[in-house]
C-alpha cells in the first residue's frame, strides 16, 4: 500500500535563455501544489500552457526543466506560499 503525501507549495520561474543561461529579460512566476517534483512540473506547464517533451535536473531543492530546442528554461523551488 503506496502512502499517500500531502502535496505542498512550489513557486515556478520560467524565463528566456541566452548561450544556454537563464538571460531574465522576461520571466513569469507562480506557484502551484504538487507532492512530487514530476507532479509540480506537469502542475507548472499546465499553468503556463507548455506541452512538448523536456528534461529536468534537480539540484538540491531547485528542480531545472529545459524544452529542447525552445530558448526558455523553467526552475521550480519548495514553498510556503499557497
Amino acid at each position: 500500500m503506496k502512502l499517500k503525501t500531502k502535496p505542498f507549495a512550489w513557486d515556478f520561474e520560467l524565463t528566456d535563455t541566452f548561450g544556454g543561461e537563464a538571460n531574465y529579460s522576461w520571466a513569469r512566476r507562480g506557484a502551484v501544489k504538487a507532492s512530487t517534483p514530476s507532479g509540480a512540473i506537469r502542475a507548472a506547464k499546465r499553468a503556463l500552457g507548455l506541452t512538448g517533451k523536456h528534461t529536468s535536473e534537480k539540484y538540491s531543492d531547485l528542480v531545472s526543466v529545459r524544452f529542447g530546442s525552445a530558448c526558455i528554461v523553467l526552475f521550480l523551488t519548495p514553498s510556503e506560499s499557497l
